[in-house]
């Protein structure tokens, strides 16, 4: 059984850095695409960003392009999101998953940015 924990989030001020992690165990992350998606105060799921672990190919939100960065360690199983330059935009609890749709995911980490 897949388990995921998500970790690093916290409060941070407009143009801050914060460095999530997420651990999982009962999965292998090779031949995977491993994903963040995120969910703000009174809004749906969106899918954030994904990673091929077998090639490092990565895919962006839009509005997180060049700011965030999603990498995986499949030694340790554990993924990560590099987020740079934070906006108040980007409050919300962030999840990892085993798919982009969010349909395995952690139980989420807090990230609050204020300007």
């Amino acid at each position: 059984q897949v388990h995921l924990v998500e970790s690093g989030g916290g409060s941070v001020q407009a143009g801050g850095s914060l460095r999530l992690s997420c651990v999982a165990s009962g999965y292998t992350y090779v031949s995977t695409c491993m994903s963040w998606l995120r969910q703000a105060p009174g809004k749906g799921l969106e899918w954030v960003a994904s990673i091929i672990t077998t090639t490092n190919r990565t895919t962006y939100r839009a509005p997180v392009q060049g700011r965030f960065t999603i990498a995986a360690d499949t030694a340790k199983n554990t993924l990560y999101l590099q987020m740079n330059a934070l906006t108040t935009e980007d409050t919300a609890v962030y999840y990892c998953a085993t798919d982009r749709l969010g349909l395995n995911r952690g139980p989420g980490t807090q990230v609050t940015v204020s300007s």
